[in-house]
């Protein structure tokens, strides 16, 4: 099939990620109101994010293990609709039952929609036909809709809520279950490419004792947990340790983080092709680690604020970066390797919220102690591109095919 006869499937993948990013950046919008009318705790804020990307994390061991078998149209349909009725349930069901568990029931059913939309939608636009040295610039810019559906969430609930009021912030997840079910039905009919057949995948086993693989799932946890502890922590970080107001706070911390971070992706998917992929992660890692000693440590409020932002941008090819340079490496992985690396991001995305989060309750100075925690995932990465680079100059495995058909 020609390119164009994919052109719908693509912008449905495009909408699938700015679901993604409504699922994963509402609740935490939300933060200061649940504390204002629910009297929630930090420990109880960082339960509903353990929840999140702890329920994606298992979506992800269901798509390596089950997901070629259902059949990839009718997980991604189930995903949309997972991801519509969580955010209905946010809005419905803290009106009806204890705030904190109806909370906790509605983010593990929108988190099973955008897990599955993580594990899926990566192989099916990487399946699309494209020119092969633009598939990591087609995959970055894939992931920067992720960070545009963050920005229109946060610019919407803050447009919201200065209108309506903060006791009517129930309003806000309905309006927004509207984007995936829409989707829903744009995905029912549209074509998808042909999977890999089962003789000639990468054998998840040959992946796991490939050690460049391995490297990568350990880049992804690093990854996930660099791009998450920012993100979600970024609007309740401006407001109570920066001490600026929530309208502002949100439009200045994570509007501004996700509208840099898409910005990034957008960049390398329009200029990608000119530069080494590992270099520039390399580079994007070690300003990520520059930019979180920034927002923890520096004691002027405009500084810090410029390191939260900031980290946005650093962070913007970490995860489509690491997912590009798998397939480029093992290009008949499938959905498999995909939701293997989206397991380990989802480890990260997990770990490194939740781990700042109990920090800020136990430290003294709170989330600034807990951003200063965080500085160890950026960091492990750096030094681990350092070592690829410098002594992992690994070929693709079709090249290593190549080479022992030439030299029996």
């Amino acid at each position: 099939m020609r390119q164009g006869t994919f052109a719908r499937t693509r912008r449905c993948c495009y909408a699938a990620y700015l679901t993604q990013g409504i699922v994963n950046n509402l609740a935490p919008l939300l933060f200061t109101v649940f504390q204002a009318q629910y009297h929630f705790s930090f420990g109880a804020l960082s339960t509903l994010i353990l929840l999140n990307f702890g329920t994606q994390l298992l979506m992800d061991f269901f798509a390596v293990t089950c997901v070629e078998r259902i059949g990839e149209r009718r997980c991604t349909l189930a995903a949309h609709l997972c991801a519509a009725a969580g955010l209905f349930g946010m809005g419905v069901l803290p009106q009806v039952l204890d705030p904190f568990l109806g909370l906790c029931l509605a983010v593990v059913v929108s988190a099973m929609g955008s897990g599955l939309i993580e594990a899926l939608l990566s192989p099916i636009l990487d399946a699309l036909p494209q020119k092969q040295n633009g598939r990591a610039a087609s995959m970055a810019l894939l992931h920067s809709f992720c960070c545009w559906g963050q920005v229109a969430v946060v610019l919407g609930t803050t447009l919201f809520l200065r209108i309506v009021g903060g006791e009517n912030w129930w309003w806000l997840p309905l309006l927004w279950a509207c984007v995936p079910l829409c989707n829903f039905f744009a995905f029912y009919s549209a074509p998808l490419p042909d999977a890999v057949p089962a003789g000639q995948r990468t054998p998840v086993f040959t992946l796991l004792h490939t050690k460049l693989f391995c490297l990568c799932l350990c880049f992804m946890v690093c990854a996930g947990a660099a791009d998450m502890t920012m993100g979600q922590w970024a609007s309740l970080f401006v407001q109570r340790c920066l001490g600026i107001e929530k309208v502002r706070g949100d439009l200045l911390g994570p509007c501004l983080f996700a509208a840099l971070q898409g910005a990034g992706r957008l960049l390398f998917g329009l200029f990608g092709k000119r530069f080494d992929l590992r270099h520039a992660l390399l580079l994007c890692a070690c300003a990520c680690t520059a930019c979180y000693l920034l927002a923890a440590l520096s004691p002027v409020p405009a500084f810090a604020l410029l390191g939260c932002a900031l980290c946005g941008l650093s962070v913007s090819l970490l995860w489509p970066g690491l997912y590009s340079l798998s397939a480029r490496a093992f290009p008949r992985g499938g959905t498999a390797m995909f939701g293997l690396l989206a397991v380990c991001g989802d480890i990260g995305c997990t770990a490194g919220p939740s781990i700042s989060g109990m920090a800020a309750q136990v430290l003294q100075n709170g989330l600034s102690g807990g951003l200063l925690l965080g500085v160890a995932f950026p960091l492990g990465m750096a030094c681990g591109l350092v070592r690829l680079l410098l002594f992992r100059r690994q070929p693709r495995l079709g090249q290593i095919k190549a080479s022992k058909s030439k030299h029996p």
